[in-house]
Order: structure tokens, then C-alpha cells, then sequence
């Protein structure tokens, strides 16, 4: 059994009925949507048409949202429907991130996400969704789409119905008809600074990307405003967790690059321990509901990759605490097999984000193959760039610093020039060059500050170059975090 909908826009009025119906239905809070309406303006006066869409979740057959969840507060039920427990969510906003329909929002009250859930309160008790039922055009349908008796399932096979982001493989369930394309493919408009009676939302105020194509003489004139949630605590829980795996995945090999004393017994698990501590204190804090942060162990969905992650992370705290107690009672050879484990782990702590990015089905930059060597070659750069000033001397470690300096560059340029499958991929592509913090341009300035620079001071002044591969880092994982969320998904 599967509920789903299928909007007719021959019929569709744009009247806002079911936006209203929900908001009162559900108790949806100001500024955000369940479902909403998306006006379309098409052509050049005198002969211009506005096209309606109504857009809302598309309660996927393999909803990305329900994998990524880490504490199994969504849910795909047997009817279909994709539910949320929001006594359960603890506000990671990953789902939001997985969703490629921009279909979730905050309930900032709350601190939990919200969606449309088919008013599955009424879907039980026999009764039609608020929406379906407040139309006054009936240009919503709905039903079970794998009976083959049921209504909606003969207006799909016998319509030439369209679903939204098909590429993404989620398997949408909210089929449309008699719509204008333009509706259903984001960013395939002009984006004008003003709407048809306010500002355009103040969420995300870069300008659109100069040289992406956009339909002629088409332009958006009304659609609500999606926030960026995963901002600075993300940028910098790349930075720190990189710097913990990159001196844990060196370890091994201190004596090799003439590190003695302070800085072979102890330096690198003392930065491992204290960076990953300083990682999980970011995850805990960006959490809308961080006193529920345990629930991760407690009921942990073990298919998204925030619980891997924290597995892992876990894992490694305890090895480099095992390291360090073992280096203090004097056990010099288990310090030489632990460090090996710990390298091991911190090949892990490295690089589970790129398969955590892999489950945000909504972000296409983040999705990159790459992304899992370019997470590892900057782990040993924050790893090289925190040992050298301890052996500025040392041959290994400045060969080891600026190959991986040279391997960010190269990725970090790829990701901007190479050529994106998808449309999302490539408007999140050109929003890297857009981005700005400040005065600052924190694409560029963050690889010429923690690529270019770095490397030339790591000839000469050690300490400076770790400062610069610090900051520059945090400048390039905060455009790239961005960057990644702000291409419109509907």
C-alpha cells in the first residue's frame, strides 16, 4: 500500500485553500508550510500567464529522510504515509538536508521538525486530508497508488503525470498534471528581488550565480522561503575532527619525522583527545534539543550515519584515552600498537562525513565521490600543519604538509569547475564563488590562505602556517557548507 497524491493543474486556481486548511488542520506556526502554492509567471506583457503549483512532501518510496534520521524520529509506515515522532527529534536537522523537495521545517517552538504527514489522524478514521477536502476545484487526489482499482491510480497510468527530482531516485509520490515545467524544476526561473506583494525571503540574500541558465521571459513571482540550518558549528566540527584524525593517522610515524620528547610521547594523542572532545561539544551545541543528544545510544538508527559517526567517534576517544594511560604507566610497546588502531579509527573520524554527506539527497555538492579522499587529505593537513612547528625541520612532515596543501587545492578547485550531473549540482557549483562572510569571499580567500599561503610559510614559519591552515580551512568548509544549501529545491 501506498497513499499518494496527484495534483491537476488543469483545474488549480491558486486560491491557497490548502495551505490554509493545513496550517489550521496541523497548527502549522507562522512562516511555515506544509503544503504551499508556487506562482509561475510565463511571457511578456501584454501576453503573460501565471501557472499555480502546490507543492508538499512527496512521501517517498525510499524516503531519504527516514534513513538519515538518527534517532528513528521519521517513519515509513505500512500505509505509506512518512510519519515523525517529534517527542523523539532531537533537532539535527538532517533530514531537512536529505529532503530534496524542501519538504521539512523547524518548529522553532518546539526545537523539532515538522512535515506533512497526510493528516494521517484523518486518513485513519476514513476521513480525506485537509487539503483534499477544502479544494474547491478537486485538484487534489488522493489514494492508495499500488491498488489498481483506485482512482488515482488510473489518472497516473492513463495522464502523462510528472513527478518532482525523479534523478534523485527517491521514489516521489505526489504526481502532477496540466502543470507548467518550470513549476517543478528549481531554479529554472528568473529569481527576481521582489514578489508579488513582499520582499523575497531573507534567508539566503546571495544573488543568483551569473552564467547559470534560467528560462526566458519565466519568472518565480511567489513561493515561500526555505532556511540554510547547517552553518558555522558545521564548518568548524569539519576543521577540529580533521585536525584529531590527521594527528592521530601520523602517530605511527613520529620518530620518522624527528619528533623526540613532549611531542612523539604525548602531542599527538593530547590533539586527538582534546579536537574530538571540541567536535562533539559543536554536534551537541547545533542540536535544537541537545539534552536528548544520548538517544543517539539509545535508540540509534543505525543506517543513518550520524550514529555510525558517532560510533566511530566514540571508538577513537576511547583508543587515544587508552594511549595516553598506556604511555603514562610506561607500556611503550601496546603505545606502538594503539597508535596503529588509533590511525586506523582516525581513517574513520576522517572521512564517515562523506558518507554522511551522501545521505543529504538534497545537496548534490555533497554528494561528490571525491569527498571522501579531499576529507582525508585535510586531515593530514591540519594533522602535518599542528606537528611541524615541533620538527620544523623534519623533511617528512614538509613533504607530507604540502602534498596534502596541494591535493585540497586541486580538490577544492575540482569541485567548483568540474562538470555537475544535475541541475542542483551545478547552481551549488556556482554559489561557491558567491558566498560572502563579511567583506570576504570565503571560497577563494579560505583556499588562498589555507592552500597557497600555508605552503609557502610552512617553508619558513611553521607556526604561522598552522594558523593559516586553521582559518583558511574554516573559511573553505563554511562555503562549501553553504553553498551546498542554497540552489532552491522547490
Amino acid at each position: 500500500m501506498q497513499y499518494g497524491f496527484l495534483i491537476d493543474h488543469r483545474s488549480c486556481i491558486g486560491c491557497h485553500a490548502c495551505t490554509v486548511a493545513c496550517k489550521a488542520e496541523n497548527d502549522v506556526p507562522v512562516g511555515s508550510f506544509r503544503t504551499w502554492v508556487k506562482y509561475v509567471e510565463k511571457g511578456r506583457f501584454p501576453d503573460v500567464r501565471r501557472h499555480f503549483g502546490v507543492l508538499r512532501c512527496n512521501h517517498c518510496t525510499s524516503a531519504p529522510c527516514v534513513t538519515i534520521c538518527p534517532v528513528t524520529a521519521l517513519d515509513k509506515r505500512q500505509d505509506g504515509i512518512v510519519d515523525i515522532d517529534r517527542d523523539v527529534c532531537i533537532g539535527c536537522r538532517a533530514c531537512m538536508q536529505a529532503c530534496p523537495y524542501d519538504a521539512i521545517y523547524l518548529n522553532e517552538d518546539m526545537g523539532a521538525v515538522e512535515k506533512c504527514h497526510f493528516c494521517a489522524h484523518r486518513v485513519e478514521q476514513n476521513l480525506e486530508p485537509a487539503c483534499v477536502i477544502v479544494c474547491p476545484e478537486k485538484a487534489i487526489v488522493y489514494g492508495d497508488l499500488q491498488d489498481p482499482k483506485s482512482r488515482i491510480s488510473h489518472m497516473v497510468e492513463e495522464r502523462n503525470t510528472e513527478v518532482r527530482r525523479p534523478e534523485q531516485g527517491t521514489g516521489p509520490n505526489v504526481h502532477y498534471v496540466g502543470h507548467e515545467s518550470s513549476l517543478l524544476h528549481p531554479g529554472a526561473t528568473e529569481q527576481p528581488e521582489t514578489y508579488l506583494w513582499s520582499n523575497r525571503p531573507p534567508e539566503k540574500p546571495e544573488p543568483w550565480p551569473a552564467g547559470l541558465p534560467v528560462m526566458g521571459d519565466t519568472k518565480t513571482v511567489l513561493d515561500t522561503g526555505h532556511k540554510v540550518e547547517w552553518g558555522w558549528p558545521v564548518a568548524l566540527y569539519l576543521v577540529t575532527k580533521g585536525i584529531a584524525a590527521g594527528a592521530a593517522m601520523l602517530a605511527p610515524f613520529v620518530a620518522q619525522f624527528g619528533l623526540t620528547g613532549f611531542a612523539a610521547n604525548w602531542l599527538p594523542e593530547i590533539l586527538a583527545l582534546v579536537f574530538v572532545t571540541i567536535t562533539t561539544i559543536f554536534l551537541v551545541e547545533d542540536l535544537t534539543r541537545p539534552k536528548l543528544f544520548l538517544t543517539l545510544l539509545t535508540r540509534g538508527n543505525r543506517k543513518s550515519w550520524l550514529v555510525k559517526g558517532a560510533y566511530i567517534l566514540i571508538a577513537f576517544s576511547t583508543t587515544v584515552t587508552m594511549t595516553l594511560a598506556s604511555q603514562w604507566m610506561g607500556w611503550e610497546g601496546l603505545v606502538g600498537a594503539l597508535r596503529w588502531v588509533n590511525a586506523i579509527l582516525g581513517l574513520g573520524v576522517a572521512g564517515y562525513t562523506a558518507f554522511l554527506f551522501g545521505q543529504c539527497q538534497g545537496r548534490n555538492l555533497w554528494q561528490s565521490r571525491a569527498l571522501l579522499p579531499h576529507l582525508l587529505l585535510q586531515a593530514l593537513l591540519c594533522g602535518s600543519a599542528c606537528l611541524l612547528p615541533f620538527a620544523p625541520d623534519s623533511l617528512g612532515l614538509r613533504v607530507t604538509f604540502l602534498a596534502a596543501a596541494l591535493g585540497h587545492l586541486l580538490f577544492a578547485l575540482a569541485e567548483r569547475l568540474k562538470s555537475h550531473p544535475t541541475d542542483n549540482g551545478r547552481q551549488a557549483a556556482a554559489y561557491l564563488a558567491t558566498v560572502r562572510w563579511g567583506g570576504m569571499q570565503p571560497y577563494r580567500e579560505g583556499l588562498l590562505i589555507g592552500g597557497v599561503l600555508a605552503a609557502l610559510l610552512a617553508l619558513w614559519a611553521p607556526a604561522l602556517a598552522l594558523v593559516a591552515v586553521l582559518f583558511g580551512l574554516c573559511l573553505y568548509e563554511w562555503a562549501f557548507v553553504r553553498a551546498g544549501q542554497l540552489p532552491p529545491l522547490s
